[in-house]
């Protein structure tokens, strides 16, 4: 068929007009806020005035300096490598041991499954009152009458706060992540276990050679999946911690908020955004671009 005939540049109309909303909302929703935000990062917006002076690059050189955001950081990244590194340890032996045959083992894959149905704010909520550093909180009241240790300040001490909340996110998202690289495990076929066992593969060996390069895609989808939910991490933090002890546990999204919001300073909140969306896309990038090559050296 003529790709220059009327019904090629009827379809091809078509699919222009097809495109049409999603080109819309991708300017709209994306586009028009983008260079919105950039803008005021050289700026003294407020939020409320309508001649912003422009101020160059102080927003970003405050960005540096101001403790809330350096903390707010930190502790975002830290939280993104930490659940990262170890929900992906959890969660491929859990995956293969929900994949054996066992009785109950649709209820045991629903139990696990379940932290991932309520919401993170929810649970972040349940797990204040658990680590509630008094007395009477849950944990430390079951420590006190089972071990007698006294009350551990589980949310009111810097570092232990910062592992409470690090501890909730991979309790909360370890079976989901789990499900994920459950249903990969199971598009593998069970010729290449069988031949491996012929061949007198070992369980390690077969884990090596067979499960984990055919997991490398799952592996790929659920680092980006838990680095991008890391990164602009929120809810969690906000409802267990409030953000501290100080800002220990402060994360890039709730000082972006504060600081736009909260304290009307739109122009730095906006100059953390952009360095935060540029962070975003370098990590994501580096990952993308790691997974390759280990899949293609485990392959």
């Amino acid at each position: 068929m003529s790709t220059n005939g009327p019904t090629f540049r009827a379809d091809r109309l078509k699919i222009g007009l097809f495109l049409v909303p999603m080109l819309v909302v991708f300017v709209v929703l994306f586009l028009v806020p983008l260079v919105q935000s950039i803008w005021w990062s050289f700026t003294d917006f407020n939020g409320y005035s309508t001649d912003a002076a422009f101020v160059g690059l102080r927003n970003y050189e405050n960005v540096f300096t101001d403790p809330s955001m350096l903390a707010g950081l930190g502790f975002t990244l830290f939280f993104t490598l930490a659940t990262t590194v170890l929900i992906t340890a959890l969660a491929i032996p859990l995956a293969v041991t929900l994949d054996r045959a066992f009785i109950g083992r649709n209820f045991v894959r629903a139990i696990y499954f379940f932290p991932a149905i309520p919401s993170v704010a929810i649970l972040g909520l349940v797990w204040g009152f658990i680590l509630n550093p008094l007395g009477s909180g849950a944990l430390n009241s079951l420590l006190q009458s089972v071990v007698g240790i006294g009350p551990v300040p589980w949310l009111s001490n810097s570092t232990l706060a910062q592992l409470s909340v690090i501890a909730v996110g991979v309790w909360t998202s370890t079976g989901w992540h789990a499900i994920l690289y459950l249903a990969y495990l199971q598009s593998i076929p069970d010729d290449y276990y069988e031949v491996a066992r012929i061949d007198g593969a070992s369980a390690v060996q077969r884990f090596r050679y067979i499960t984990l390069p055919l997991l490398m895609p799952a592996m790929t989808v659920s680092w980006l999946l838990l680095m991008t939910g890391g990164l602009k991490v929120y809810d969690l933090p906000i409802t267990l911690t409030r953000g501290g002890p100080g800002f220990s546990t402060f994360t890039i999204t709730q000082t972006i908020i504060q600081n736009g919001v909260s304290q009307a300073k739109y122009g730095q909140a906006s100059a953390l955004a952009v360095i935060f969306m540029l962070a975003v896309g370098a990590i994501v990038a580096a990952q993308l671009i790691v997974s390759r090559r280990l899949e293609g050296r485990l392959s």
